[in-house]
């Protein structure tokens, strides 16, 4: 049963809300400091008014001393039981056989005759005389003898119970005060984490990351305001997110139909073989192998866009000078009809990346080129060294009708197409996968409309 207490105390203590666990802490803190500061003024209250009777006792002790130097054990003066009256003193011998002719009414304890024998030091004590409670004082009076002093502690005892009763009204207070405290700071200081969690509550059940926290105004910023700010920039990336994601799934649908439309209409054609002359079969099959080839190199595009980042492969030195002349060569033989003028420096020109990625990235950049070029003018790709400071920086221009300024901040979107384009082949995904692949390799790919007409893409590593 004990073991099952215990389970059910931890289930507890971890369901616990924030809200109430942090109510909690404070009130705790808050009633730990009240009592402890009501203890400690009880104990001054109680030790400042002891201090002041015993101060009364000592000068009543020197008073008996002066008026009865020397005397022999007894009762010197005074009758404890009444309130009003003065201190009583009696002496005490250090001989218990030495008793006084008269009882006294203070009691005499072996500690008495310690003092009376000089080997322990005066000393206060708390009696009760006739029933009524006594504050007395033991100390030296002559060889061989001690005097005891005693007066009634009523007022005093009365006093540390008043104090006490008020402190203790005090502490109930004070602890009051604190659950009250506790609960509006868990209230005012988690209301921001109570939005967050709200709205990220909302965005669960309804797939909306539109959502966002409300923030203070400016100047009262904090650390849950800091809290808040970030995810509501991660809500806006989220957003973003999602809204790329679904517009590559449309540009995506949009893109595969017309292929695939054509695909299964030479399907269609080819199904039906036995209709068709030996010219129309070749023809529809060398379209749909043609088809297929884009609908394969598309669906392979965008696996690699979808993942927004480059793979890690490992990354070599790579000669950017032969690596540009080997991508040059190949555009050449796929653009017979566009004359390639290709300008590097003689001396070798090195930088980290992985080739096979470096050459769908040039390539891209040189199809785009060739496939906006006007009959006869040439592709220029110049290759710079760099200097101090300044790392290699590729260029490729074409002649071609150039960016239109409204398409310029749009030309390495996804599945982004001008108007000059859209009657070219193409998906719209070549230079949106050459960017990413320049980002990878820590380099910078940027477009603008070159002097004198065409388009000039810089790569800067």
């Amino acid at each position: 049963m004990s073991g099952g207490r215990r389970r059910l105390g931890r289930v507890w203590r971890r369901r616990r809300p924030l809200r109430v666990r942090l109510a909690m802490s404070v009130t705790a803190a808050v009633a730990l400091v009240a009592l402890g500061v009501c203890a400690a003024a009880f104990l001054v209250v109680r030790a400042a008014l002891y201090e002041q009777l015993d101060l009364t006792l000592t000068q009543s002790a020197r008073l008996a001393a002066q008026r009865e130097p020397g005397a022999g054990p007894g009762v010197l003066a005074g009758e404890c039981r009444f309130l009003a009256a003065p201190a009583c003193a009696e002496v005490v011998s250090a001989d218990p056989a030495k008793k006084p002719t008269e009882p006294g009414q203070l009691p005499v304890a072996p500690a008495a005759r310690e003092v009376a024998k000089g080997k322990r030091a005066p000393y206060y004590t708390n009696i009760t005389v006739a029933g009524y409670p006594a504050r007395m004082l033991t100390t030296d009076y002559a060889k061989g003898r001690a005097l005891q002093v005693a007066l009634r502690a009523d007022t005093v005892e009365d006093g540390i119970e008043e104090a006490a009763r008020w402190l203790v009204l005090t502490a109930v207070v004070g602890v009051l005060l604190a659950a009250l405290l506790g609960h509006w700071v868990s209230r005012t200081g988690l209301a921001p984490v109570a939005r967050l969690t709200a709205t990220a509550e909302r965005i669960a059940a309804t797939r909306d990351a539109r959502h966002r926290i409300e923030l203070p105004p400016p100047g009262r910023e904090d650390e849950i305001t800091r809290l808040a700010t970030s995810f509501n920039t991660m809500l806006g990336e989220l957003e973003q997110s999602v809204a790329a994601q679904r517009q590559l799934v449309a540009d995506a649908s949009h893109e595969l139909r017309t292929p695939l439309t054509a695909l299964r209409t030479n399907a269609e054609l080819l199904a039906r073989a036995d209709r068709l002359t030996p010219e129309q079969r070749e023809r529809a099959s060398a379209a749909l192998g043609r088809q297929l080839r884009e609908v394969t190199g598309l669906v392979n595009d965008l696996i690699e866009l979808a993942r927004d980042e480059e793979p890690q492969p490992l990354v070599e030195q790579v000669s950017l000078g032969a690596l540009v002349e080997h991508c040059v060569q190949s555009a050449r033989a796929h653009w017979p009809a566009v004359p390639f003028h290709l300008r590097a420096p003689a001396e070798p020109v090195v930088v980290p990346g992985v080739p096979a990625r470096l050459s769908r990235l040039l390539g891209n950049l040189l199809d785009n080129a060739a496939k906006f070029s006007r009959d006869g003018l040439p592709v220029e790709v110049d290759l710079v060294a760099g200097g101090p400071g300044r790392g290699p920086e590729l260029s490729v221009r074409d002649h071609g009708p150039g960016i239109a300024p409204e398409d310029l901040p749009h030309v390495f979107d996804r599945f982004y197409r001008a108007g000059a384009a859209r009657a070219l082949p193409g998906s719209g995904l070549g230079l949106a996968m050459a960017r990413q692949i320049a980002r990878a390799h820590s380099a910078e790919l940027t477009a603008e409309a070159a002097p004198g007409g065409g388009a000039l893409f810089r790569l800067t590593f």
